[in-house]
């Protein structure tokens, strides 16, 4: 079996132990019906499983879960940018992850939350740019706010839009968050 384009290639012999191709003794030929049988199948997926037991929707659940498990593990490596770990001893290593894994269940859940209008890397996005700038005595300039922390703000019942802020009203509202 072929893998890939030569897939579709006729009149060729692949070495089974290293993969590589064999100098083909005839003229090789593009091989239209394999392309026509796999068309047909185009958009579909074919499902192998041993949960023989399962009706088909449940496999499809849990497939889609699947699916879930593995952006999970993207989302970890890039946007918690969970590797490479900047420490030695084991105990802070699994303190980082700890952390790294506390992050994607609480953004998990703000994406239920949020009827999974946006990706996790979308709300890291936003939350990292709301930033504040100390303007002069106690007050903070937030120079930051679109749609996402709008949803966040409705969500948490927090005012994102202000944009300057007293050293008090951020107090308060981390105050108010923590008791929720």
């Amino acid at each position: 079996n072929s893998y890939g384009a030569a897939g579709y290639i006729k009149n060729i012999t692949i070495d089974k132990e290293t993969g590589e191709i064999i100098t083909p003794q005839k003229e090789l030929q593009f091989d239209d019906e394999k392309l026509k049988e796999e068309e047909a199948l185009d958009g579909y997926y074919a499902i192998i499983t041993s949960e023989y037991k399962e009706n088909d929707d449940r496999i499809i659940d849990i497939y889609r879960g699947l699916w879930r498990i593995e952006e999970s593990f993207r989302v970890t490596k890039s946007d918690l940018e969970a590797r490479p770990v900047f420490v030695s001893k084991e105990e802070h290593i699994h303190a980082h992850f700890l952390t790294c894994f506390i992050s994607l269940v609480i953004a998990r859940i703000i994406e239920v939350k949020l009827k999974y209008k946006y990706s996790v890397g979308k709300l890291l996005e936003s939350l990292s740019k709301a930033e504040c700038s100390h303007m002069k005595q106690n007050y903070y300039l937030f120079d930051y706010y679109d749609e996402v922390l709008e949803d966040l703000g409705d969500l948490f019942d927090i005012d994102f839009s202000k944009q300057i802020r007293s050293q008090g009203e951020i107090k308060k509202i981390l105050a108010k968050t923590k008791k929720s």
